[in-house]
């Protein structure tokens, strides 16, 4: 009787420590699941956001990447991050698109996965995810996103994690595309500017927007796991909301921000 015992404990035992539990009830730390980091602001990169984004990786030298895709790779907006960089704890790297192949290169997975975050710069939307879909890029950020990679990125670098918005992707005026939809809902960047802010109230109003954020160009929004944590901006006027239905109309609720600094 006592031997029956002794292995039904153990049998207990070993079922807990495959199921991630020790003995205490606590779970193994193998088990535990990744958090899957987005941050997004709503205008362009500078040093106050690539700080926060940095710590964001709980690393003390980071390798952070950026994509220039949606400016067509400008060598100014390269040359900027780099100079933005200058004396931070990180080792910066670019992935380029527009370019020709030579043995030396990396390939677009190696640079991306083995990256402990990744920003993604602005300029045109819809021309950047369609370069993403044809190289399969966007196949390898939606992997370093599962795999707790950060992504970030401003203007045209936070409306591609979005399921949709306003963008000036296309002649003459702001239209609607889709993102990536890491993030289920809408969203504009650059929310300070009149007609965006217009725009995207009347589109969640008349329902041809989902509910989404408005990010002002020097705030922005933290996720994880899909899920709003933390609402920052860089100072007082510029702000955070959240654009839903309420009975039938259109809401705009602030979202109080931490202030940050360099």
């Amino acid at each position: 009787m006592k031997a029956i015992f002794t292995l039904f404990l153990t049998t207990i035992l070993i079922c807990k420590i495959s199921f991630g539990q020790s003995a205490t009830g606590c779970t193994d730390a193998t088990s535990q699941q990744l958090e899957k980091t987005i941050f997004i602001y709503g205008g362009m990169i500078d040093r106050v956001f690539i700080r926060y984004i940095l710590a964001l990786t709980h690393k003390p030298d980071p390798k952070i990447c950026f994509i220039p895709t949606a400016s067509a790779d400008r060598e100014a907006g390269i040359n900027m991050w780099y100079e933005y960089c200058t004396n931070l704890p990180l080792r910066p790297s670019v992935l380029r698109t527009f370019i020709n192949s030579s043995p030396e290169q990396k390939t677009f997975e190696e640079e991306i996965l083995t990256s402990d975050a990744i920003i993604v710069g602005g300029g045109n939307t819809l021309n950047m995810i369609a370069i993403w879909k044809a190289q399969g890029i966007d196949t390898l950020l939606r992997k370093a996103y599962d795999e707790g990679i950060v992504l970030a990125g401003g203007s045209a670098g936070s409306l591609c994690w979005f399921a949709q918005g306003y963008s000036d992707s296309r002649p003459k005026y702001l239209s609607i595309i889709k993102g990536l939809g890491f993030l289920d809902f809408s969203h504009s960047p650059h929310y300070n500017n009149y007609e965006r802010r217009t725009s995207f109230l009347k589109a969640i109003a008349d329902g041809r927007l989902k509910p989404g954020y408005g990010c002002d160009n020097l705030a922005g929004l933290l996720f994880v796991n899909g899920i709003l944590k933390k609402s920052v901006s860089q100072n007082a006027g510029d702000n955070n909301y959240f654009v839903s239905l309420i009975d039938g109309k259109v809401n705009e609720e602030l979202l109080p921000a931490e202030i940050i600094k360099e």
